[in-house]
């Protein structure tokens, strides 16, 4: 099957999840929007330019409207972060832009993959704003945070990131949880292992949570990184991979969490988001999670009472 993908807000963020999608051959169609219809434009001109070196597809610049077909449409659109800017510092301005994208999405069938910060917030009022299914209204959430873990951890021990099983819940921001307890090296827990120890835990886990604000710093955008977890995010979908990965959506359920949208394991599939796992945490990751909840409901609603 021809797939077809669509991004709207075509910049560092955008341009990175189009590459990564062409080098993947994840999508045949590739549709390019952005307020500022030259950026769009260019973009896939220059993308084009390049065809001979990535599978076959098609690019264009495209009106939403257009992309309304796709099987998937990316949202990165929105104000990046500021060096010392918590992400839901930048909500004011971006659920505002939210609001404007969600009316020309209005009657969307398929799948609906947000990115832009904070992501949480705006994956909470894209569906609320779209009006499209729970299910269907996908945060790229932790699953950053998940590889940056990864990566940290085997840097630390001198193992491949692929061989780590750790994963990072709650809200894509300040109050992400790290699940230490569930750590596993190759069916090891990591808390086993000889060169490990409760102190390189709150490093790491530091390290995970302050890294875009490091980037930002040093560069002024994260891109790279996150155009990658894109990408593999909508290849998991459109191929009907049913992979567990740390996602965010709307929760209705898992551990009494309600009306507030941040990211657990969950079930990714060709209909969107299957289930939502509920993986085992010790009492401290427990109550870490529900304050990440208390935090993004706090900003939900502030969002509300402000819009």
């Amino acid at each position: 099957m021809a797939h077809s993908v669509g991004i709207i807000g075509m910049g560092w963020v955008g341009s990175s999840i189009a590459i990564s999608l062409l080098h993947n051959g994840i999508s045949k169609h590739l549709y390019l929007n952005d307020v500022r219809a030259d950026i769009a434009d260019g973009e896939a001109m220059d993308l084009r330019h390049g065809s001979s070196f990535f599978p076959a597809a098609r690019i264009r610049s495209a009106s939403v409207a257009e992309m309304l077909q796709c099987d998937v449409i990316v949202v990165t659109a929105g104000r990046g972060g500021k060096a010392g800017e918590s992400r839901l510092e930048l909500l004011q301005d971006n659920i505002s832009i939210a609001k404007n994208i969600s009316k020309e999405l209005r009657g969307y069938q398929g799948i609906l993959v947000i990115v832009s910060n904070p992501v949480d917030v705006l994956t909470y009022y894209y569906r609320a704003f779209t009006g499209l299914p729970a299910n269907r209204v996908i945060g790229t959430g932790t699953f950053l945070d998940t590889a940056r873990l990864r990566e940290s951890v085997g840097e630390d021990l001198g193992l491949e990131a692929k061989s780590i099983q750790a994963d990072v819940i709650g809200e894509h921001g300040d109050s992400a949880v790290v699940l230490w307890s569930g750590a596993r090296i190759g069916g090891v827990p990591l808390r086993n292992w000889k060169q490990w120890s409760a102190e390189k835990e709150s490093e790491i886990e530091n390290k995970v949570v302050g890294a875009a604000q490091q980037i930002i710093r040093r560069k002024g955008a994260t891109n790279h990184a996150i155009g990658l977890v894109t990408a593999y995010l909508v290849k998991y979908l459109l191929r009907d991979d049913r992979r567990v990965i740390c996602v965010s959506s709307v929760m209705e359920g898992p551990y009494g969490l309600s009306d507030v949208a941040l990211s657990l394991p969950s079930i990714i599939s060709s209909e969107g988001l299957v289930q939502v796992l509920e993986p085992e945490l010790d009492d401290s990751e427990k109550q870490g999670l529900l304050a990440s909840a208390k935090v993004l409901s706090r900003a939900i609603t502030e969002a509300r009472l402000s819009s």
